[in-house]
């Protein structure tokens, strides 16, 4: 019987992408092909499902590989092939980067000569002002993904303002937010960022009712909670959009949703967001490069290819808790998206296991144990 309230992570889905430990042997050197008598690989990682799981872990465990970002095949291993990569080389650096930028920056000029003036001089007039605001937005961020080439389609109805809804969809980098928002004007929650990203959050998108928070500050929940709770009742409020992840994952996986978004009364309206990396890996790893980075490297590749699904709205089912809402629709993400489930937290990137997290794999292992003792 489960304990409500808490998630239950099923054997298959923990089995899910564990990694196949022979794959990773020296060639030739098959576990299977030991002489009779002597101790065979398999039958040391068959005395605990704990030790075969600390082995798999040690050589490519599924929580690293949700963060790690999957360089391209190399093609251009021989004489034929490398001159046509140098060609490729040159096109992408010398003629579509200038003109990208070019495009970029004509959209930076169209929209600071019309957004300073709409913010500034029409204060005695806020739904004037936030509809043009809106719309501005969605221009910029349209000019955003034409700097990248951006091959963008859209699934399903274009989503609408309404009271009690909020949009949820997985997360891979922080352009998921300009692709959706070049289409509708979201008010998204997003981590604070220094530079002129966080210029641009404390100005420009606040004028569409952006919510910032800061994972090191505990009193943030608090706030943005209640933030949450009073956008989602406001009719004039643009559609909120969560990105209940709480961190980029590489668009192979999901990790466990954050139930805050499920604890709002309202209905959830799951968006899946799946990129082809036939020309450039669109996942964001904050740890090792900078925002501007990412986007440079987006705008010296071909294209980024993607596609967005507007899936059915979701209420919560009688008797059902916020962990197990969040599930369902982590659930409907993953299967739409073809993207892999783990049951993991994606904040353990930024923090170590915690206490409870390590008594269960403490009680796994002693349950595991006492079962091989019962046998004997």
């Amino acid at each position: 019987m489960s304990v409500p309230g808490k998630l239950k992570s099923s054997s298959s889905e923990l089995d899910l992408d564990r990694p196949n430990l022979e794959d990773y042997l020296p060639s030739g050197a098959s576990i299977q092909q030991e002489p009779d008598g002597n101790l065979r690989l398999r039958d040391l990682l068959d005395i605990s499902p704990a030790l075969a799981e600390a082995a798999g872990a040690i050589i490519d465990d599924s929580f690293t590989r949700c963060f790690k970002s999957n360089p391209p095949e190399p093609w251009n291993w021989n004489i034929y092939l490398f001159p046509l990569w140098c060609f490729g080389v040159v096109i992408r650096y010398f003629v579509l980067f200038p003109a990208r930028v070019l495009v970029l920056t004509i959209g930076w000029i169209i929209f600071l000569s019309a957004f300073i003036p709409v913010h500034f001089l029409l204060k005695g007039h806020e739904k004037l002002r936030k509809n043009l605001e809106r719309c501005l937005v969605e221009l910029m961020c349209s000019f955003f993904v034409a700097s990248w080439t951006g091959v963008v389609k859209y699934h399903g109805p274009k989503p609408s303002m309404r009271p009690k809804q909020v949009f949820v969809a997985n997360h891979t980098s922080m352009i998921d937010f300009i692709i959706l928002e070049q289409m509708t004007a979201f008010a998204v929650i997003m981590q604070k960022h220094p530079g002129w990203v966080g210029l641009l959050q404390k100005t420009i998108l606040e004028s569409v009712g952006c919510i910032w928070f800061n994972r090191s500050e505990s009193k943030d929940r608090e706030i943005v909670a209640k933030k949450l709770r009073d956008h989602v009742v406001g009719p004039d409020n643009n559609p909120l959009l969560i990105f209940p992840e709480g961190t980029c994952v590489n668009n192979h996986y999901t990790v466990m949703f954050k139930k805050g978004a499920f604890e709002l009364g309202c209905s959830v309206c799951p968006v899946a967001i799946k990129y082809n990396k036939i020309f450039v890996d669109a996942f964001w790893n904050s740890r090792k490069q900078s925002f501007t980075m990412h986007l440079l490297q987006l705008m010296t590749s071909w294209a980024v290819v993607c596609d967005v699904w507007y899936l059915e709205p979701e209420n919560m089912k009688p008797g059902e808790t916020a962990i197990e809402f969040a599930e369902r629709v982590r659930d409907i993400i993953s299967v739409r998206a073809g993207l892999k489930k783990v049951p993991w937290d994606g904040y353990l990137k930024y923090s170590r296991p915690s206490p409870k997290h390590r008594e269960r794999k403490q009680q796994s292992f002693a349950e595991s144990m006492l079962r091989r003792l019962e046998e004997k």
